[in-house]
């Protein structure tokens, strides 16, 4: 089920790095070369395989920004808080 405004709101109380982009939350990291962005995402692919969750992810050089959205649902769901927190645990 998609999160109401405030659901979301304080969803990302507990999530400061991470924000609302339309119906998906965003967050970019960055790392100290191409070699440790990647060595990230593989961290991340596993995790959101181990949810069923998958991000949109786009990878420039030291640079990952990892986009969440529940596609089914059209929006914002625990899903996506919860692979988010998952991924700040990374």
């Amino acid at each position: 089920m998609r999160l109401t405004d405030a659901a979301l709101r304080a969803g990302l109380a507990d999530l400061p790095s991470w924000e609302q982009s339309g119906n998906a939350i965003r967050r970019t990291f960055k790392f100290r070369d191409f070699a440790a962005a990647i060595a990230f995402v593989d961290r991340v692919a596993e995790a959101a395989e181990a949810a069923n969750h998958h991000p949109d992810i786009d990878i420039r050089w030291n640079r990952v920004t990892l986009s969440l959205s529940t596609h089914s649902e059209g929006g914002l769901t625990d899903k996506d808080l919860a692979l988010a927190r998952s991924i700040d645990g990374l």
